[in-house]
């Protein structure tokens, strides 16, 4: 007689009977780093998810910008939030188009694990002043591959599937320019990916409105009436067009909803991020920021040896830097740069 099946397998067989053709089913995982046994109610990429969001790096993303830095309000979208509103985008298409949620929810939840301090200038110093060089997006795949821990060992022994979707995270733009380029292994990665540009386009034309940075009239207007005149509108808009031109084997968006992206995607990098008010606080971290790796460098104690003693010494410094959220970076800048205030 034979054993009745674990709540693992029927899910495993729910996914067979509903998803889609091309979507990834989590019984033909490429499996782990490590090969583990099975849990009794979860599946692998259930399991993925729920040891990312069990993370420290996870935690701080509470306290990394997303594109403002230090700004006055509780309003402005963080690293946390962002990462959040990915997931919620990428879950919708994904319900929508039969892939795989679980999947694309553990993508979802990693992809930003390795972002440094203050949100792309703490990426631009880092990839400046270590040689090798320095991504997010690898860094994200380092988190969970070695810097993090479960009761496993080193890592999150993830599978590979979601482990590749955080690595090609950053594909979207390819996508979206219908450039010929790597992608995920995956539909659900590419799902990802083009959510992740959904999503910080529109917060951040929210966020830069809020701060007075633009007004709604400087948007491109022909983009605005195609798109829709609020972020909700805009977000609709956009996920509709990615579900219904997406096709069995591919990701991608209807032309109409394609190009009026596109355009406020340009705007907001040839207009909105290179705009003074924000370089003026990018140049702040970036020289707070290089100027503590190069002390770390010299001083290891005050905070970079913690790491594995067979990485180099400047490859433990990326590490915690890296992993700063933009309150410690600053608390330890007065720490060590600044007079203290209190009695000797």
């Amino acid at each position: 007689m034979m054993a009745p099946a674990t709540v693992r397998e029927q899910l495993e067989e729910r996914e067979r009977r509903t998803l889609r053709p091309h979507a990834m089913l989590v019984s033909n995982s490429k499996g782990r780093l490590r090969p583990e046994p099975e849990h009794e109610y979860r599946t692998a990429f259930q399991r993925d998810r729920d040891r990312i969001l069990h993370t420290k790096a996870f935690r701080r993303l509470k306290h990394k910008t997303q594109v403002f830095l230090a700004p006055e309000g509780d309003h402005y979208r963080t690293r946390l939030t962002h990462t959040l509103e990915v997931s919620q985008i990428a879950r919708s298409v994904g319900r929508a188009l039969m892939l795989n949620e679980d999947l694309i929810e553990a993508i979802a939840l990693g992809h930003d694990l390795g972002h440094t301090p203050f949100g792309h200038a703490g990426e631009a110093v880092l990839n400046e002043v270590y040689e090798p060089g320095f991504l997010h997006y690898e860094q994200s795949l380092r988190v969970v591959d070695k810097l993090e821990a479960t009761r496993h060992g080193r890592g999150l022994n993830l599978t590979f599937e979601v482990r590749d979707g955080i690595l090609h995270h950053s594909k979207g733009k390819s996508i979206l320019l219908g450039r010929e380029s790597e992608h995920a292994s995956t539909l659900e990665g590419d799902v990802v990916s083009v959510s992740d540009a959904i999503a910080y386009i529109n917060h951040d034309i929210d966020d830069a409105i809020r701060a007075g940075v633009i007004f709604m009239s400087d948007l491109p207007q022909a983009a605005v009436r195609q798109l829709g005149a609020t972020p909700s509108e805009r977000i609709n808009t956009m996920v509709v067009g990615l579900i219904k031109g997406s096709s069995e084997s591919a990701i991608g968006m209807e032309r109409e909803a394609l190009e009026a992206t596109n355009e406020l995607r340009a705007y907001m990098y040839n207009t909105v991020y290179p705009c003074e008010a924000i370089g003026r606080e990018i140049a702040k971290a970036k020289k707070l920021l290089r100027e503590l790796y190069f002390h770390l460098l010299e001083h290891p104690a005050d905070g970079s040896d913690d790491g594995d003693p067979s990485d180099s010494l400047e490859r433990r410094t990326v590490d915690f830097v890296a992993g700063m959220t933009d309150q410690f970076a600053l608390q330890l800048y007065q720490r060590i740069f600044l007079p203290s205030t209190g009695r000797p």
